[in-house]
C-alpha cells in the first residue's frame, strides 16, 4: 500500500523546478519550456521570488547556489554574499554606541550581492537573454500579484513603525494608507521601472554577453549604485537599536563589488558525498553532523521516532558549538575544516552524545584555538540565554515573522542542477530607497563587535551566513538539490530531509511530509544573539508517545503546530534519467512541477 503525501512527488524526463512560491516554479517551468537549461530557470524565478516574496527577500540582498554544469561536469558554489562595506569598522560601530548590530537599518548593510550573482550565473552557464529571464519579474511588479498571508501580517504589523520612522517603506507597503490583504493583488510600479530602465540601457549594448555585463554595471557602477550612494548619503533612520543611525555603504562600495566561484566543501555519508558552502556560510555544520551521526545504526531508527530525534538533536548541538567558535570567512581566519571532519575528531566527540540532553554549549578545543574558542565563548556568555522566541530575524518584536528567505532547486533535461538560498534585502530589513522602489539587506547583523574572532566585524570581510543549499551526489553521480529557507534551522531542516531519503527508502514528498524539530540550544545567528539550553521545536504531527520520550531523555519540548516547521524543496536525478521533485505544504504556497 502507498503512503499518503499532501502532494505527489512529481516525475518526468524533461525538467523539474521547485520553489517555496507556485507562481516562481511556473516561471521556472516556462523557461524550460522556452528551450532555456537550468540556470536560465533559476535566474527567471529568483528575480521573480523577490517580487512575490518581498517579506523573505529583494533585490539588494544575498545569494549563495551551488550548481553542477553536467556539459562542463563541474560542480561550483557561486558566492554573492556581500562584504563588509569599507567603512564597517569595529570602533566606528563601537562609536555609535553599539555592542552589538542591530538586526534592521542601514548600519546592518553590507554590499548587496544577488543580482551580480544572478547575472554572472546567466552570462556563464545560460542560454538565454536578460529580457527573457527578467520580463517576469517586470510583469509581476507592474501587473500585480497575490499578497502572501505572512507578508500581508509583516506589513501591518510594521504599519505604525512604517509611518512614524520609514515613510518611503510606508509609501511602498502601504499604497494610499493601507495595509494590502491577503490575497489582495499588490503592485510595486517603482521596481518594476527601475528593472525597465535596467533592461533598456543593458540592451543598448551588443550580443548577450556585453548586455548582461550592461545589467551588472547599471546595477554597481550606474544609476542603481548612484541612488543607492545618494540615498544613505542623507538618510538617517530608526533601528532595533532604539535610536538613529546613518549607514557606511556607499556608491564605491558597490562600484568594486563582484560575485564569485569556489569550489565546494564536501564529505562523504555512506555511498553519498555531500557539497555545501566553505564555513563563511553555515553550511559545513551538516558535514559535521553526518560525521557524527556515521557512528550511529540511523537507518535502525524510526524516523519519526524519539531516538533519531535524540541522537540527531545532540550531534546538531555540537556541530553547531563549533560553528560558534570557528568559522569565519576563510579569506580572513584560518578555519580548521579538515581536522573538524576528521574522524579522529569526530570519535572523540561522538562520545559526548549520551542518551541525555545537552544543557551545555560543548565546543571541541583543537590544538592552536585554545584563546579563540575561550574568547568566542565569552562572548557568547555576555549574550546571554532567552526563555522564548529566538531565531525569528529582524522585526520580531514589531511584527509576526515566519521565515526569512527563499529557496529553489532546478534540474533541467540535461542534467544541469542547480539549488540556490537567495535572501535578504526584505522589507523588515531597511526603509525603501524611494527611487528604487528595493530594500538594502541586514546580513552585518551577523558579525561580531569583538576583535579577534573568527566572525568579527572587518571591511572586505563576508558575513557568516545562514545561507546553505545543498547539492548531493550518490555513487559520485550528481543526484539530489535540495534545501530551504529559516535562518539557523535551515540545515538542522535538511539534515533530518536528507537522513530519512538515505536511510528509510522514502521518496521526496513522502520525506519532505515527515514531522520536523530544530533545536535553540545554540546562539541564534540574529540580534540578539541568544540561545535556549536544551531546547527543542518539535512539529506537532510527531506522536504523543514521541514527545513524552524526548522529555523523558530531557529535552526542553515546545510542541508546535501540525505543519508549521520547515519550508524544504528538493529535487532528485536518477542514474536513468528520471527526475523527481518535492515540495512543503508548510504555509501552502511552495509547489514543484516538472514533466
Amino acid at each position: 500500500m502507498s503512503t499518503f503525501t499532501t502532494r505527489p512527488e512529481i516525475t518526468g524526463s524533461f525538467g523539474v523546478v521547485t520553489s517555496t512560491h507556485w507562481i516562481a516554479s511556473a516561471v521556472g517551468m516556462s523557461i524550460l519550456e522556452k528551450g532555456g537549461n537550468a540556470f536560465d530557470a533559476a535566474v527567471a524565478t529568483g528575480l521573480v521570488l523577490q517580487v512575490l516574496e518581498p517579506h523573505l527577500n529583494g533585490p539588494a540582498g544575498d545569494l549563495p547556489v551551488i550548481f553542477h554544469n553536467a556539459q562542463q561536469n563541474e560542480t561550483k558554489v557561486l558566492c554573492a554574499q556581500g562584504p563588509a562595506p569599507a567603512g564597517a569598522t569595529i570602533a566606528r560601530y563601537k562609536a555609535e554606541g553599539l555592542d552589538l548590530i542591530p538586526g534592521n537599518g542601514l548600519l546592518a548593510t553590507v554590499i548587496p550581492g544577488a543580482f551580480d550573482g544572478w547575472m554572472l550565473m546567466l552570462r556563464d552557464h545560460g542560454t538565454l537573454s536578460l529580457r527573457d529571464v527578467l520580463e517576469p519579474a517586470i510583469y509581476y511588479a507592474e501587473k500585480g500579484q497575490p499578497m502572501l498571508r505572512g507578508a500581508a501580517a509583516a506589513i501591518a504589523g510594521l504599519e505604525d513603525f512604517f509611518e512614524a520612522e520609514w515613510p518611503t517603506s510606508h509609501e511602498t507597503w502601504l499604497p494610499g494608507g493601507r495595509a494590502p490583504e491577503a490575497g489582495e493583488m499588490f503592485r510595486n510600479p517603482v521596481l518594476a521601472e527601475t528593472w525597465t530602465r535596467l533592461l533598456k540601457e543593458a540592451e543598448g549594448a551588443t550580443g548577450r554577453e556585453r548586455q548582461i555585463d550592461a545589467a551588472r554595471d547599471c546595477f554597481y557602477r550606474g544609476f542603481i549604485a548612484e541612488e543607492i550612494g545618494r540615498f544613505l548619503e542623507t538618510t538617517e533612520v530608526m533601528d532595533g537599536s532604539g535610536s538613529r543611525h546613518k549607514g557606511v555603504l556607499t556608491a564605491d562600495d558597490l562600484a568594486s563589488y563582484s560575485a564569485a566561484y569556489e569550489d565546494p566543501l564536501t564529505d562523504d555519508y555512506h555511498d553519498w558525498t555531500i557539497a555545501k558552502t566553505g564555513p563563511w556560510g553555515q553550511g559545513p555544520v551538516m558535514l559535521q553532523s553526518l560525521a557524527l551521526l556515521r557512528g550511529f545504526d540511523i537507518a535502525g531508527m524510526d524516523p519519526a521516532g524519539p531516538e533519531f530525534v535524540h541522537h540527531v538533536a545532540e550531534a546538531m548541538k555540537l556541530a553547531y558549538a563549533d560553528r560558534e567558535v570557528y568559522y569565519g570567512d576563510p579569506n580572513f581566519v584560518d578555519v580548521p575544516m579538515s581536522r573538524l571532519l576528521s574522524e579522529e575528531y569526530n570519535s572523540g566527540r561522538r562520545s559526548l552524545i549520551s542518551d541525555k540532553a545537552s544543557f551545555d554549549l560543548r565546543p571541541g578545543t583543537l590544538p592552536g584555538f585554545e584563546d579563540q574558542v575561550s574568547r568566542n565563548m565569552a562572548v557568547i556568555e555576555r549574550a546571554g540565554v532567552a526563555n522564548a522566541g529566538l531565531y525569528e530575524p529582524t522585526m520580531a518584536h514589531l511584527s509576526e515573522r515566519r521565515g526569512d528567505t527563499v529557496h529553489l532547486d532546478i534540474i533541467d533535461r540535461w542534467g544541469n542542477m542547480v539549488s540556490a538560498t537567495p535572501s535578504g534585502g526584505w522589507l523588515q530589513s531597511s526603509p525603501v530607497i524611494p527611487a528604487l522602489g528595493l530594500c538594502l539587506n541586514s546580513r552585518a547583523q551577523m558579525f561580531w563587535l569583538e576583535e579577534g574572532l573568527p566572525s568579527s566585524l572587518e571591511p572586505g570581510k563576508r558575513p557568516r551566513t545562514t545561507l546553505t543549499p545543498s547539492l548531493a551526489f550518490q555513487e559520485g553521480r550528481p543526484t539530489l538539490a535540495f534545501g530551504t529557507p529559516g535562518g539557523d534551522q535551515q540545515d538542522q531542516w535538511q539534515l533530518s530531509l536528507f537522513l530519512r531519503l538515505v536511510h528509510h527508502g522514502l521518496n521526496l514528498q513522502e520525506a519532505i511530509d515527515m514531522p520536523l524539530f530544530h533545536t535553540t540550544h545554540f546562539p541564534t545567528s540574529f540580534h540578539p544573539r541568544q540561545r535556549q539550553p536544551g531546547h527543542l521545536m518539535a512539529e506537532g504531527n510527531f506522536s504523543a508517545e514521541t514527545i513524552d520520550a524526548l522529555r523523558a531523555h530531557g529535552h526542553l519540548i515546545d510542541v508546535s503546530g501540525n505543519w508549521t516547521v520547515g519550508r524544504l524543496t528538493a529535487a532528485r536525478r536518477e542514474a536513468d534519467g528520471t527526475l523527481r521533485a518535492g515540495a512543503t505544504p508548510r504555509l501552502m504556497q511552495a509547489y514543484a512541477v516538472g514533466r
